[in-house]
């Protein structure tokens, strides 16, 4: 079963704005309600009955069934009744509003921490249609129901033999656009491991380097437009909220993340490609940059985004065939590529000078160098070693090192003259 996600600009008319917009407040305030039953039921649990405090704890009755995934499914028609603003919103679409609070739920459990939050005003973005009896995508329009007709910028066609499983309406800023879940039956084998190694290595000075001895520059494109966004919410917070005028500067600001996000991630998609292009597989460390972005360096890391970078760059090399490892990360940049003897140094010091073998590079580079050794060990069994002999040769930047993958030409030998 293949399954993949397109998403598509759509363009709603005056009305169909406003409705959606309507049908994301009821749908808000149908997942504040499914939550604030969850609570009720919990905060009425959470001591004994006769040493609870009135002011603070609810009294429910103890044979007071907690309000599953399906009790709350059940009482939705019930629901209509009482409130005739739900029969307004498509079934299907609040049935997956209470699914969605039952999804938290469950990570809550498996977690032990991070309750479900309610949902403020403007918070609930995005509407889910599941199910389709025809295909509601043409050339030119998707269709709704209860909706109507949308105008879609299919800028590329659906793959043949796949078929619309579901349609999210997603809002960002003042733009629309539809996620549309795409099936297919077939099944499609992992890349298997073959052709040429790449070790990245990711950074604040250089946003990755490669083992072939390629260096890219950090783009930062949230500090470049830090001081536009910094004019744009000083603006915002002299408004009055739920004002005209704060809702046209809310619009203002969020245009200008929204911004940010598409040309981070169209980076991100680039050098992913880039990537796929000069190797056949790809090895990174494996991080948990959430760690890192609670540092001093946060904002850096977080404009960098290495977490959505390694998570497109593992995308796009099964998308094209290419084997994608993550290795361990400890001492990548303290060991040597050549020899591999330990190479102590701060990280201050961007050069890589081995006293053991006098194997020296740019700091980065070696540390590339490392993750390819170790994605190489790590993938090796009895009978293949897993180094490669002349496929590293062209590549963009592979002259820069001095690298053990290289191909070398044997050495020429003497010939033994005949005796007389």
């Amino acid at each position: 079963m293949l399954i993949l996600t397109h998403r598509y600009r759509i363009y709603p008319d005056a009305t169909q704005e406003q409705t959606l917009i309507e049908w994301m407040e009821i749908c808000r305030s149908a997942y504040n309600y499914a939550l604030r039953e969850i609570k009720d039921w919990c905060l009425g649990r959470k001591c004994l009955a006769d040493r609870c405090s009135i002011e603070k704890e609810y009294i429910l009755s103890p044979e007071l069934k907690f309000p599953n995934e399906i009790q709350q499914l059940n009482n939705l028609p019930k629901a209509k009744k009482e409130f005739p603003r739900l029969g307004e919103v498509p079934s299907q679409v609040l049935q997956q509003v209470i699914k969605q609070v039952h999804v938290g739920w469950k990570y809550f459990q498996e977690r032990g921490f991070g309750f479900p939050r309610f949902k403020k005003f403007g918070q609930f973005k995005s509407l889910v249609f599941p199910q389709f009896k025809d295909n509601p995508v043409t050339n030119l329009h998707i269709k709704l129901p209860k909706i109507g007709v949308i105008s879609i910028n299919l800028h590329r066609p659906i793959p043949a033999g796949f078929v619309v499983k579901q349609v999210r309406i997603l809002k960002k800023a003042d733009k629309w656009y539809a996620c549309i879940l795409l099936q297919c039956d077939v099944s499609v084998p992992d890349p298997v491991p073959h052709g040429h190694p790449i070790g990245v290595d990711v950074g604040l000075e250089k946003f990755l380097a490669t083992s072939d001895g390629v260096l890219v520059k950090p783009p930062k494109f949230f500090k470049q437009l830090q001081s536009r966004l910094r004019v744009l919410q000083g603006r915002l917070v002299r408004k009055k909220r739920r004002s005209k005028n704060y809702e046209k500067q809310r619009i203002k600001v969020a245009r200008l993340h929204h911004q940010i996000d598409n040309t981070r991630k169209d980076f991100h998609f680039k050098v992913a490609h880039a990537l796929c292009d000069s190797g056949d597989m790809v090895f990174m460390e494996d991080l948990d940059y959430r760690t890192s972005a609670k540092g001093m360096f946060g904002k850096h890391m977080l404009d960098a985004a290495f977490g959505q970078f390694r998570t497109i760059v593992k995308h796009v090399c099964w998308k094209r065939g290419k084997f994608f490892g993550e290795v361990d990360a400890r001492g990548t940049s303290q060991e040597c590529p050549e020899c591999g003897g330990e190479v102590r140094k701060d990280l201050s010091v961007r050069v890589h000078d081995c006293p053991h073998c006098g194997y020296k590079t740019h700091r980065d580079i070696a540390a590339g160098q490392n993750i390819r050794n170790r994605g190489i060990k790590l993938i090796s069994t009895v009978g293949q070693t897993g180094t490669e002999t002349a496929c590293a040769d062209d590549l963009p930047g592979i002259e820069v090192t001095q690298s053990r993958q290289v191909s070398k030409s044997p050495k020429k030998r003497a010939t033994r003259k005949p005796k007389p």
